[in-house]
């Protein structure tokens, strides 16, 4: 009789643990199917970005490994989106086409189990879910390098929608061609305006004298490169594959921990505290001197932390501007809503654009 081998042997435990996991996530997704009902009958939303949030960081610091953080971030964020989809399978707008950063901000946040569409401009992300076609929406809203993303502020002014949840995704520039291009046989390079600016530094140092041309998304300036002879484009790393392109070169971001901040947009934000969550909120004031620091001055009172601030002007009043502001702490909390209740007094307008789960330990992942 043969003599079983140690992998054989390690091979059959794992097996049996495998076997194990399944009938655990199958009794896990019974139970997630019994939270759909409960929900169904009080109309509560499907997507519960604070619960989400809650799992994942849970996992995350009860890893002992040898798994990373990273890993179980991701072996989590399917699990859910596997169980979510039993209740419902969100339809999830973003700025595409596919293989954009926002696409895979998108996917970082809501995994595998959902119906992904491309939207050509960041406008029509947001009309998307305002017309009920999609349940959500994701869209840029800030890089480390390049700061805030006008058109979405823009939009946030007026729109119906609230902010449910953010996504803080590491952004690795890749330098992509077609098949047998050298670097020397660039002679354009095509990208999204930001990203050309988020690598401006390198292209002067190593492409001098090639032509930068703006498009729409990273992932059109791949479509251009894969037909176009002699153009290179600026993209993630996925477009490579997607686009049938080579990576002339790796990592070509200006700042090795460029980042990009996407808002997850829906009809409401997300209604309860997670224990770290953020809130946005947008105003406009009266053109008078010191009005900025008196309108600040209730944060400060209340012992709320300012985590940001962005003027944006208003285009039917020159001179006169927009204050976009995101603080630490929900919206349902006491101190938050006595601060932005003072904060309303002072304001011509200030709408609240929605309270939701901060991304933190760089998971993005609620």
């Amino acid at each position: 009789m043969p003599r079983t081998t140690p992998i054989e042997t390690l091979r059959g435990r794992i097996d049996r643990i495998d076997d194990r996991l399944l009938g655990l996530l199958n009794a896990r997704a019974r139970l997630v199917q019994q939270v759909g009902t409960e929900k169904a009958h009080s109309a509560a939303a499907v997507y519960d970005p604070a619960r989400e949030k809650q799992i994942v960081e849970r996992m995350m610091q009860a890893s002992t490994g040898p798994l990373e953080t990273e890993a179980v971030r991701a072996i989590f964020g399917e699990i859910i989106s596997a169980s979510r989809a039993l209740e419902q399978r969100l339809r999830v707008s973003f700025f595409g086409p596919a293989a954009t950063f926002t696409h895979l901000a998108a996917r970082r946040q809501f995994g595998d189990q959902v119906d992904y569409l491309p939207a050509p401009t960041v406008a029509d992300v947001f009309l998307a879910v305002e017309r009920a076609q999609a349940n959500m929406g994701v869209v840029p809203v800030e890089n480390t390098t390049e700061g805030a993303v006008a058109r979405t502020l823009d939009l946030l002014v007026d729109s119906p929608l609230s902010i449910c949840a953010e996504v803080m995704l590491p952004v690795t520039h890749c330098l992509l061609a077609r098949p047998g291009t050298t670097l020397g046989g660039v002679r354009r390079v095509v990208a999204h305006p930001q990203a050309l600016g988020q690598c401006r530094r390198w292209l002067v140092a190593n492409l001098p004298g090639v032509a930068g041309e703006e498009e729409a998304s990273n992932a059109r300036a791949a479509e251009r490169a894969a037909v176009e002879e002699g153009t290179a484009a600026i993209a993630a790393e996925a477009a490579a594959t997607t686009y049938g392109l080579d990576i002339l070169v790796p990592a070509i971001q200006d700042e090795a921990d460029n980042t990009t901040r996407f808002l997850v947009l829906g009809p409401q934000d997300s209604p309860r505290a997670s224990g770290d969550d953020k809130t946005s909120i947008v105003f406009s004031v009266r053109d008078e001197v010191g009005i900025l620091v008196r309108m600040l001055r209730p944060l400060a009172s209340h012992g709320i932390d300012l985590i940001k601030i962005e003027s944006r002007p208003l285009h039917e009043r020159p001179w006169e501007y927009y204050f976009f502001v995101d603080l630490k702490g929900h919206r349902t909390e006491a101190r938050v809503r006595r601060a932005l209740a003072e904060v309303s007094k002072r304001a011509l307008r200030l709408r609240v654009l929605g309270s939701y789960p901060a991304a933190c330990n760089g998971t993005g992942a609620s």
